[in-house]
């Protein structure tokens, strides 16, 4: 296992022609990540890569080559297998088969589709940013600091004569390779974001509907866990699909926690615990039932419980404000790694376990 696991989460270099050396050799089975992965594994592993690199290579035009710079395997292998069998579902199942998951754990995505979805965020100003990607890490610049000697940014016409897999006249923003990004030197956001949703590449917004099996499995859920990750571009998407918000507020999930971020990042600057749980209910109420959006009464209907850290960093927390509205505060206990305050893994579960025998 754990020779699949250095498999899959290895990621190429940044530099495109080493990278596309570094996948060649593993699409040949040349390379020493194959060393202790058996036979029928590799070679199952090797034929999803190799239909992807299939369609690389198929949709190769002299004004769009893929860029194999900082790509990760697993992802690779996702997209291969979704190529393959025509179904993102089909493709995390093979992967887990592959991987040996238990049969316990199930991993749905949010929308069952074969299309890319974006989104776009509105801010308190009335600016609105485009893709996920520009939202929380914009990429690096990577012009020449000679102002005379950058090249002029593309426009929608030229984008238009690019032969990519993109409609005519979709958004340039969304048609850029994203893969020079930095979240260490993160440029906040001109103002706090005020709401997210989805868009159709031409910039329109759009309502998508939420796997039905993600639907199900919510509503047959006891305890629902909004975990630790970007709140505005992974967890709210998730909640403003269509249904999500009903089935999370529905009688038999008794208990939602929210596993509040160790620290603030560029969507998050200057948040509190309130902010996140504000957030995460305005997103779950906007995907069914807009009129009670930014209604304090709601907070509660969506999340029962904020787990928190205390320490340098870490976002505020008004417990009394939280506990006023029906939100109960759970503090756990949080090591420094790195100069940094982290959940402590036995701590935080045993605090999600207390909280579910409640």
């Amino acid at each position: 296992m754990a020779a699949l696991k250095a498999l899959f989460e290895y990621r190429l270099c940044s530099d495109p022609v080493q990278a596309r050396t570094k996948w060649l050799n593993i699409i040949e089975a040349n390379d020493l990540l194959w060393t202790f992965i058996s036979s029928p594994k590799r070679e199952l592993i090797r034929s999803i890569l190799n239909t992807l690199n299939l369609e690389i290579v198929k949709r190769a035009r002299p004004t769009s080559v893929f860029n194999f710079a900082e790509a990760s395997i697993g992802n690779m292998f996702l997209t291969g297998a979704r190529i393959f069998s025509g179904s993102f579902e089909s493709a995390i199942y093979l992967l887990s088969i592959v991987c040996s998951i238990p049969s316990t754990i199930s991993v749905l995505p949010a929308i069952n589709s074969n299309f890319t979805h974006h989104i776009s965020a509105g801010l308190d100003d009335g600016s609105s940013i485009a893709g996920q990607v520009a939202i929380s890490h914009p990429s690096a610049p990577t012009a020449l600091p000679d102002d005379a000697l950058v090249a002029p940014a593309l426009t929608a016409a030229d984008h238009d004569r690019i032969e990519d897999a993109n409609l005519p006249g979709s958004l340039p923003v969304l048609r850029r390779q994203h893969i020079a990004f930095s979240k260490d030197d993160e440029e906040p956001l001109p103002a706090p974001i005020q709401r997210v949703w989805y868009i159709n590449p031409y910039g329109h917004e759009i309502w998508p509907v939420a796997n039905p099996k993600v639907i199900e499995a919510v509503a047959a859920s006891a305890m629902v866990v909004y975990s630790i990750g970007s709140l505005y571009t992974s967890i709210v998407p998730s909640l403003i699909l269509r249904g999500v918000g009903q089935a999370i507020s529905g009688p038999g999930v008794a208990k939602k926690v929210l596993l509040l971020n160790s620290r603030l990042d560029r969507e998050t600057g200057g948040m509190t615990g309130w902010g996140f749980v504000e957030a995460v209910a305005r997103a779950a109420s906007e995907s069914w039932d807009p009129a009670v959006v930014g209604r304090e009464d709601q907070l509660s209907r969506y999340v029962s419980h904020l787990v928190y850290l205390e320490g340098e960093g870490t976002p505020a927390v008004d417990v009394q404000a939280l506990e006023r509205v029906g939100v109960r505060c759970v503090r756990v206990e949080g090591v420094k790694v790195k100069g940094m305050v982290r959940y402590h893994e036995g701590m935080l579960g045993r605090a999600l376990e207390g909280i579910l025998d409640e």
